[in-house]
């Protein structure tokens, strides 16, 4: 008997431990995943492009606004060229205070520009749009922007709004992009390397890739709660296929970025707070 409850004791305690551990230590730090992005696309006046991705910070979870400034700090000592947010920024669960966010965001320094959609739980939709807009970014749910960068020939980058509860109007969301796209002549300059933002990953298989060299999604949270040799736990529909930090799908790359704040239940487990950071080069 005694020795039964010794054992017991000890499971406790471990399983204790894990649960503080995963509620307090995992859930705090900041890790920024660097990646080389190669393209032969990409001409030396883009050779080097820096984006910064966040995305599902979830402000209010376990992102308050001293982890966020610790955030945009770290952005800034990267001098992104570009800096996209690919949704979940609030979450209608959570209280938040909308001059906070914008205070911190707004701080945010991109040469070439701030970009966001939105996500699932970006309601109520007037206040997300009011914090992106008043933050210095450009919404580009549903639409596109080319951007120059010292040369006649464009990029475009385009986004997509969430799909969580319907993803069979992708047609409809693209339609801007489509029409620039299919409308361009001989004779027209045109883009020469293609981003998409989107939030949940798996709605990419309803879209002609064709169309995207580089896509950037979130949702996922990398699974939020991952174990050695197993992986992720659990991952929420619109990213059951794709969850991991990179897909190469045809002549597409996909990266998922694994969040920054938690949705649910405020847990991480080995897979620590983190936003990307790519290096777009020629070879």
């Amino acid at each position: 008997m005694k020795k039964f409850l010794i054992i017991l004791l000890i499971i406790v305690i471990l399983i204790s431990t894990c649960l503080l551990y995963s509620r307090f230590i995992a859930t705090s730090g900041l890790k920024v995943k660097e990646y080389k992005v190669v393209n032969n696309k990409i001409i030396d006046e883009y050779h080097g492009l820096k984006i910064v991705h966040l995305s599902d910070i979830h402000y209010g979870s376990t992102i308050l606004e001293k982890q966020l400034e610790n955030i945009v700090n770290k952005v800034n000592e990267l001098k992104p060229d570009i800096v996209v947010l690919t949704g979940d920024l609030i979450d209608e669960r959570l209280e938040y205070n909308q001059d906070e966010i914008i205070n911190q965001l707004k701080k945010i320094e991109a040469k070439l520009g701030k970009y966001a959609i939105s996500g699932n739980h970006d309601k109520p939709i007037d206040d997300y749009n009011y914090i992106i807009s008043e933050s210095g970014f450009k919404s580009l749910d549903d639409t596109y922007e080319l951007i120059y960068n010292n040369s006649n020939q464009p990029i475009i980058i385009s986004g997509i709004s969430t799909n969580y509860e319907n993803s069979s109007n992708m047609g409809i969301k693209t339609e801007q992009f489509d029409k620039y796209i299919s409308n361009l002549s001989a004779d027209d300059i045109k883009p020469i390397y293609s981003i998409l933002l989107i939030h949940e990953p798996d709605f990419i298989d309803n879209l002609d890739l064709n169309n995207y060299d580089l896509v950037l999604s979130g949702h996922s949270h990398g699974g939020q709660v991952r174990l050695p040799l197993i992986g992720k736990i659990f991952t929420p529909y619109g990213s059951e296929k794709y969850y991991d930090e990179y897909y190469k799908i045809n002549n597409t790359d996909l990266y998922i970025s694994s969040g920054l704040g938690t949705s649910k239940i405020k847990f991480r487990l080995f897979n620590k707070p983190s936003f990307n950071f790519y290096r777009i080069t020629n070879k």
